[in-house]
């Protein structure tokens, strides 16, 4: 049965992605689709990074494991998804003119903070493999926290592009906030613990 699970998890996490090309390809995607599938592969990339942020605090709060080995591919859907945000912006939005990319990129600091983020996702995604991760020792987790900076430009990044109605990036920046809020109070109960 568990040889099921990840396959399983693998065609969940395509959902959305499919989702959004059937309504791409039956031109249902309202007056602006390009800003459409902007605004829903960037919001799927923070629920992807929450969800992947999620893991260990559950796997902490009930004991069980098993889900955890999931987590490299959640992490590396969040890449999948940042990425088709990226190319929908340089392809749909700017029409891959290179100049006008770059332009943004410097010009724009929301445009500037999301491309941080996806940045700092391609060199967590490239350093992902368990080769990467014996190679790499200690150094491999010091590096892999860089996440929580990704999540924190992420939710950035998209109240900054939403502005007026920000109520779904305030929930993901709250879901962010309780995330790390954790970890920093646990990380501080093991200091006190070890000295005392």
């Amino acid at each position: 049965m568990r040889k099921f699970v990840k396959p399983a998890v693998f065609l969940l996490a395509l959902v959305p992605f499919a989702l959004l090309l059937v309504r791409a390809l039956t031109d249902n995607l309202g007056p602006d689709p390009a800003q459409e599938l902007s605004i829903e592969t960037g919001e799927w990339t923070l629920r992807f990074l929450l969800i992947t942020l999620a893991l260990t605090p559950l796997r902490q709060l009930t004991g069980q494991s098993g889900f955890i080995r999931h987590r490299r591919m959640l992490g590396l859907f969040a890449l999948f998804y940042a990425t088709v945000h990226l190319l929908v912006w340089m392809n749909l939005i700017l029409g891959f003119r290179w100049f006008a990319i770059a332009e943004e990129i410097v010009d724009r600091p929301y445009i500037t903070v999301g491309f941080t983020a996806f940045l700092i996702l391609v060199v967590l995604g490239i350093t992902s493999p368990k080769t990467m991760v014996r190679k790499m020792g200690k150094n491999w987790k010091r590096l892999h926290r860089l996440v929580y900076i990704a999540a924190i430009l992420g939710v950035i990044h998209l109240l900054w592009i939403l502005r007026t109605d920000v109520t779904e990036a305030v929930l993901y920046g709250f879901i962010t906030f309780v995330l790390l809020g954790y970890r920093i109070l646990r990380n501080l109960g093991n200091k006190k613990s070890a000295t005392a």
